[in-house]
């Protein structure tokens, strides 16, 4: 009768089938869907919603709703709130395809200076953040992106991308923006610095691998070689989430982790860099079942 239910972990997946949104699955409960219909029940006490805030930032598709805020529109507002921060003089704004587009549209916005197409995404080559080694990660940068030299060529650009994690975009991509004339590279990023691990399904368990947790930021824009760098605060990013929930894991910006991670799972270096405070915190997160 073409009745049934659907579903995915983000919405667009819902719009492909042409299916209705309904409602987001709550922390902790569990849907149980048969013959008879659906089933709801709350498996375990929902005791702090924590969702990661760095899906608004980069993982989530940006036609997608989360919590009821609209992806697209939450990274448009990055960028108009990083303009705000850390406005520069330049001849354009460009964004890194794709999740950096949005922002640079909004820091264009506000900014009152022009947006420009000034890179090109190879749309066959997958994310370079999530690929497993540094070698495929240099590889896959080069074979994603090419800059458009007629943009830029002679141009100061304002850069504007999500997130400065290991450096390894932002260094090849500044150098790639010179060869092809660029006279300025003013790099923004939308997002705080990622200085704490994750360990919650993301390769980055360790401090060594993230650049922010070993330089400050005149250190990092001298080793991606830009003219200026910049990150969006702490406060900008979590202004820019309007959900109709709060609560989030910003635990790879200020190491505040929602959940308690068994220290045999963290890497010794990060063991060394805990806070003693945090180390002592109580936890009155779920107990875990591996107690």
């Amino acid at each position: 009768d073409g009745r049934g239910w659907v579903v995915s972990s983000e919405t667009c997946g819902l719009d492909i089938v042409g299916a209705e949104f309904v409602r987001d699955v709550e922390p902790g409960e569990v849907i149980r869907i048969n013959a008879e219909g659906m089933v709801c029940e709350q498996a375990v006490p929902a005791r702090k919603r924590a969702l990661c805030i760095f899906e608004y930032v980069y993982f989530a598709r940006p036609d997608s709703i989360l919590d009821g805020q609209g992806v697209y529109e939450a990274r448009e507002t990055m960028g108009r709130h990083l303009a705000l921060e850390a406005p520069v003089e330049a001849d354009f704004v460009i964004g890194v395809p794709d999740s950096g587009v949005p922002s640079a549209i909004g820091y264009a916005r506000e900014s009152g200076i022009s947006y420009a197409e000034g890179v090109v995404k190879n749309r066959y080559v997958g994310r370079t953040f999530i690929q497993p080694t540094q070698a495929l990660r240099q590889r896959g940068i080069k074979l994603k992106l090419n800059p458009l030299p007629s943009t830029i060529k002679g141009k100061r650009i304002i850069v504007v991308d999500d997130s400065i994690v290991r450096g390894n975009t932002s260094k090849q991509l500044v150098q790639m923006l010179r060869d092809a004339g660029a006279t300025e590279v003013h790099l923004r990023i939308v997002s705080p610095p990622v200085v704490w691990p994750c360990f919650y399904g993301i390769d980055t368990d360790t401090q060594d691998q993230l650049i922010a947790a070993n330089m400050d930021v005149e250190m990092i824009r001298d080793y991606v070689g830009a003219d200026s760098l910049a990150f969006l605060s702490p406060q900008g990013l979590e202004s820019s989430v309007n959900s109709e929930h709060t609560g989030f894991c910003t635990a790879c910006f200020s190491g505040k982790y929602p959940v308690f991670v068994d220290p045999v799972q963290r890497s010794e270096s990060f063991l060394d860099t805990l806070q003693p405070e945090w180390m002592s915190r109580e936890c009155t997160c779920l107990e875990s079942p591996l107690a």
